[in-house]
């Protein structure tokens, strides 16, 4: 007689928030299916729900109540875990018949929860996962987490009292990810914590065995030996430290994305300062120019907040000359909002919300108008790009300078023939203010020529 397997508890997934959100979910998902678990795409299938939070913004942390909300009132069995996890009171409050909340990558207490919640039976006939993990990206690119925590004190960030300190991964370990994801079909990496140039410090920098080598914890080192396990490499969050212009090189040479997004937040040094960030907006500059002459082709993007209590108009001015002078690829600029825990709140000179709208808007058009100048410099030129979506007749990717989801995309015609994930060159033929447009350059038809 046939051995009848029981069915496995289903669960649902609610991840809100940034890129490291993402990566905790997949962790907590691979372990769940890991432990016999499998997952639904709704609510009505699931025997429990996760909600990973986040909670950076007043903003975003009103969007998590509302996905809790949701979760409660389409299933009633909800799980809480993420950032918000530190708030807990207030959940409760809110929604009492919550099963359990945990706090940010707190991944074996959120799996306990689970287990609890809705136990699962394992079955030794069933392959339960496979060697990668599971991914909540399309297979092609993969967010690679090099760290958690964060060092900084910035006065508009509460990130360190929600994931506390840096603590790095070791690079043999990150290492090893890297190539089962590509063993599984990852084509571009996007490298990823909060802050990617201080991975290592914690570790003191030191050495690990590696293909009978050694790799140091140190993010020169890492990119490097990720740029030859992976076709691309991208870095996310890089603040400008010195060590930062060692891995221009490397992008000249192709290791790795002539792509850097460093959250600059502003120019001001009088804002700077309060922010308590850096404020050597000069000396910045010189290095994005040190920087062009090395790798005339590095895309930079940045993230800029206006309206930070003090802000002035000249100040704001400084900010928009500042701009003209980098000429930055892409910009997404924040109006400055109160979050409670962050020691901003306290200073004086707060910027009326109309103010912030208008600065906001300003910026934008200034950025908008860079980038647009940026991409139809491209017009004409040969680009990879990477396949993210297909078509009958056309295809949707993205060059080294696009990021997916935050940055602009590259529209192929005739391009029905490719697929998902293929890195192709292309001829850019067009562009608008966020995207380029154009056309594959078909092999097989040169040769036909």
């Amino acid at each position: 007689m046939a051995t009848k397997l029981p069915s496995p508890p289903r669960v649902g997934m609610v991840s809100l928030g940034c890129p490291k959100n993402l990566v905790d979910s997949e962790r907590i998902l691979t372990q769940l299916r890991a432990d016999g678990y499998q997952m639904s795409p709704d609510y009505a299938g699931a025997d429990v729900v996760l909600v990973n939070t986040c909670g950076f913004l007043d903003s975003a942390k009103e969007e998590s109540l509302e996905a809790i909300g949701e979760a409660i009132a389409e299933n009633g069995r909800v799980i809480v875990t993420g950032c918000m996890g530190k708030e807990a009171e207030l959940i409760r409050t809110r929604f009492p018949n919550v099963l359990a909340i945990t706090g940010a990558h707190e991944y074996e207490q959120v799996v306990e929860a689970v287990h609890e919640a809705a136990p699962a039976s394992i079955s030794p006939y069933v392959d339960l996962i496979p060697d990668a993990g599971l991914k909540l990206t399309p297979r092609h690119y993969s967010y690679l987490k090099i760290s958690e925590g964060c060092n900084h004190r910035c006065a508009f960030c509460i990130i360190p009292s929600l994931r506390g300190d840096l603590v790095s991964r070791r690079p043999d370990a990150i290492l090893r990810e890297a190539e089962k994801l590509v063993a599984a079909g990852t084509k571009e990496l996007l490298v990823i914590s909060q802050d990617t140039s201080a991975y290592g410090v914690d570790l003191r920098h030191k050495s690990w065995p590696w293909k009978g080598d050694e790799v140091r914890s140190h993010m020169t080192d890492l990119a490097r030996e990720l740029g030859r396990i992976a076709p691309w490499v991208r870095l996310h969050y890089v603040y400008p430290y010195p060590h930062v212009d060692q891995v221009i090189p490397l992008m000249a040479e192709g290791l790795v994305l002539p792509y850097l997004d460093i959250p600059f937040q502003h120019a001001s040094r009088a804002v700077l300062k309060a922010m308590k960030r850096p404020a050597n907006e000069a000396k910045v500059l010189e290095r994005i120019r040190s920087w062009r002459e090395i790798c005339p082709d590095i895309a930079i993007r940045s993230t800029f907040v206006v309206g930070f209590p003090g802000e002035t108009e000249d100040d704001f001015q400084y900010l928009l000359d500042w701009l003209d002078e980098a000429q930055l690829d892409r910009v997404g600029a924040f109006r400055f909002e109160p979050v409670e825990g962050a020691a901003a709140n306290a200073l004086p000179d707060h910027v009326p919300d109309e103010v912030k709208e208008e600065r906001y808007a300003r910026v934008m058009e200034k950025t908008a108008a860079i980038s647009a100048a940026k991409l139809q410099a491209k017009i004409g030129r040969t680009l990879e790009v990477i396949i993210d979506a297909v078509g009958e007749d056309g295809a949707t990717g993205r060059s080294y300078a696009d990021a997916p989801d935050i940055d602009g995309e590259v529209h192929l015609r005739d391009a029905g023939h490719l697929s998902v994930g293929d890195i192709v060159p292309a001829t850019i033929e067009d562009a608008d203010e966020h995207d380029l447009f154009g056309a594959p350059i078909d092999a097989r038809n040169e040769l036909r020529a």
